[in-house]
């Protein structure tokens, strides 16, 4: 039988992922389309690899075992799966057809809407994918400031001006690679050493999850108009989740250009640029950023009907208190086992993190060890708490509960000094390696030409 959400007494049967897995092997280069999806983030011989359905804040894997959800699709999923107000707008749309050879009336409708709620949304461009809107963000603020460099500071996408600063490199020329550097979070002092008259833009998640200094944002908005510098804000993890305005309205800032994708349309591809009217006007002519499927209009309706919940429900708030109820009870936990140096639950209650100590251990195989055995009592764990609406208090007690049987586990694994011995499968693998000059180690900005 499938496992269900219960202390289940061995891990899921996953044939059907495995069987999938060795097909895609033979066809597909890579076997995930998003990276933090892959087998690589979920370990090897106790993880599934295949979801097949989900539904509210639960899913189920191709063998039919079913898990309380904390990924949320890597962010897309703000209301639950399958919510009923967004597939009705989909289907109700779908009626009338997805994409058109005109223009559709729901892209100026979305826009409206968008500058009702966005801070800084004098204009709206609508595309598909974050990275889509963070390369023209970069773009439309090169041609603005007629300057070439960038400094950036979080994660911003696959495209050649970002993804050329990683250790995944390959194949992106040395010329591009040399336009962008990255700048330390927090560290104002060391931003204002290193902006110089060539630097176009200014590109960083408000937060990741440790909080911005008192004034560090307001004051780089200040230092960067100043120096001539566009200042771009990465909302796709803040967007609609901190606040229905995102880190704007939660911080009271204005940045020149701001991007959003994930959370806005519950699953849905689309993406968003929002900013002052006098850089967006160049979109209208002097910078190309167009795609056909810009303007579809599933995913037009699906952002509307979204966001409209989101606002009319007060999701934010919701998110807000939930989360903080798992981050709380999970540091009390670590406490109650004398763990608390060990091991933390950190960031923005909307979004927190499970962290690993040095003086715990290897880290990946901790995170592993942990993913391991929320697994096996039916959490699908990767680390976080991406809260959304579906998540119910029964899932958050719950998800508690297996905290409480779980980290003594743990605690019993660092102690006899044995972590690895304790896995059923393979560890976790890093995303990013860490090697020096690049962004999980960023450049030093005093070298800057």
């Amino acid at each position: 039988m499938p496992n269900t959400v219960s202390f289940n007494s061995d891990f899921p049967q996953i044939t059907q992922s495995d069987a999938l897995y060795e097909r895609a092997l033979k066809v597909q280069k890579p076997v995930t389309q998003t990276l933090a999806k892959g087998p690589g983030q979920f370990t090897k011989g106790i993880a599934p690899k295949y979801l097949q359905k989900g539904k509210g804040s639960h899913v189920w894997d191709v063998d039919g075992n079913e898990y309380i959800d904390f990924n949320s699709a890597i962010g897309p999923i703000s209301l639950g799966y399958a919510y009923p107000a967004v597939d009705q707008a989909i289907m109700k749309q779908l009626e009338d057809g997805i994409t058109f050879s005109l223009m559709h009336p729901q892209e100026v409708e979305l826009s409206e809407l968008i500058q009702q709620i966005i801070p800084n949304a004098e204009a709206v461009k609508i595309s598909k994918t974050g990275a889509d809107v963070c390369s023209a963000a970069i773009r439309v603020a090169r041609a603005f400031t007629g300057r070439d460099k960038v400094y950036c500071c979080g994660y911003h996408g696959w495209h050649d001006w970002y993804i050329g600063i990683t250790s995944r490199n390959s194949g992106v020329p040395q010329a591009t690679q040399s336009l962008t550097y990255t700048f330390e979070y927090n560290d104002i002092e060391s931003l204002k050493a290193a902006l110089d008259e060539d630097v176009a833009a200014i590109i960083l998640e408000p937060f990741i999850f440790a909080a911005p200094n008192e004034g560090y944002l307001q004051e780089l908005i200040a230092i960067c108009k100043e120096n001539g510098t566009l200042v771009i804000f990465d909302e796709m993890w803040t967007g609609f989740r901190i606040a229905l305005g995102g880190a704007q309205e939660y911080f009271n800032v204005k940045p020149d250009l701001a991007v959003y994708s994930k959370a806005c349309a519950n699953g849905m591809p689309i993406a968003l640029l929002t900013g002052r009217a006098d850089v967006m006007e160049l979109f209208n002519n002097e910078v190309f950023s167009y795609t056909t499927f810009g303007g579809e209009a599933l995913s037009l309706a699906a952002c509307i009907a979204t966001i409209n919940e989101l606002k009319d429900k007060q999701v934010p708030e919701y998110l807000d208190a939930k989360g903080k109820i798992i981050k709380e009870a999970y540091n009390r936990i670590a406490r109650e086992n004398g763990m608390e140096n060990m091991t933390s639950c950190i960031g923005y209650n909307c979004r927190t993190m499970i962290t690993f100590s040095p003086e715990a251990g290897n880290a990946l195989a901790l995170k592993t060890l942990m993913q391991q055995e929320m697994i096996k009592r039916g959490i699908l764990w990767a680390g976080f708490h991406n809260m959304c609406f579906s998540h119910t208090d029964e899932d958050i007690n719950y998800t508690i509960e297996a905290y409480q049987d779980v980290i003594p586990l743990i605690k019993t694994a660092i102690e006899n000094g044995k972590i690895e011995s304790y896995l059923k499968g393979e560890i976790l693998e890093a995303v990013f390696r860490k090697v020096s000059d690049y962004n999980i180690k960023p450049r030093t900005l005093s070298t800057v030409e």
